[in-house]
């Protein structure tokens, strides 16, 4: 009971809110896909500022981009290996050295070459990502966007309370 507590107080209030105060859904929805999809980009490090910098020209609402960012940090984490591997796949990179000792040799040994290696990994797993973000942002937005009106529609029937 624990999770459910805490995704009620980190997610669904968090959205309520942003709907009391007149976020349409279909805005909302917009902030939370694109969100999520900075969220998960192979730039470790790099979601937060992206997002921060990509809401305000799109007029998305910031604080539900920075949800849905935030959201996605444990699935980054296990996409990140995924979008790699594809990357050195569709592009045919040689492959990370990954047996033991063997990156450590390579930076010590060739730092520059093994610099730029590492750089066109990062460059071929973002070129996946953002086939990726292109083709799930919408579909996302879609599937919160019904969510998003079911929750408005629960609100208006709610009493209003006063404190």
């Amino acid at each position: 009971m624990e999770r459910a507590g805490f995704l009620r107080r980190r997610v669904v209030d968090p959205v309520a809110q942003l709907l009391r105060i007149g976020a349409t859904p279909h805005r909302l929805a917009w902030s939370i896909a694109i969100g999520a999809v900075i969220g998960v980009n192979p730039l470790l490090g790099s979601t937060t500022l992206i997002a921060l910098a990509i809401a305000p020209p799109l007029r998305l609402n910031v604080i539900a981009a920075q949800l849905g960012n935030h959201l996605m940090y444990p699935v980054e984490i296990l996409l990140f290996p995924v979008f790699v591997r594809l990357g050195i796949t569709l592009f045919r990179t040689p492959r990370l050295p990954l047996e033991h000792g063997a990156l450590l040799h390579a930076v010590k040994f060739h730092p520059l070459d093994t610099t730029r290696l590492l750089w066109r990994w990062e460059w071929h797993a973002l070129v996946v990502w953002a086939v990726f973000a292109a083709l799930a942002a919408p579909l996302l937005q879609r599937v919160l966007r019904a969510s998003l009106e079911r929750m408005l529609t629960g609100l208006h029937e709610e009493p209003v309370v006063e404190k």
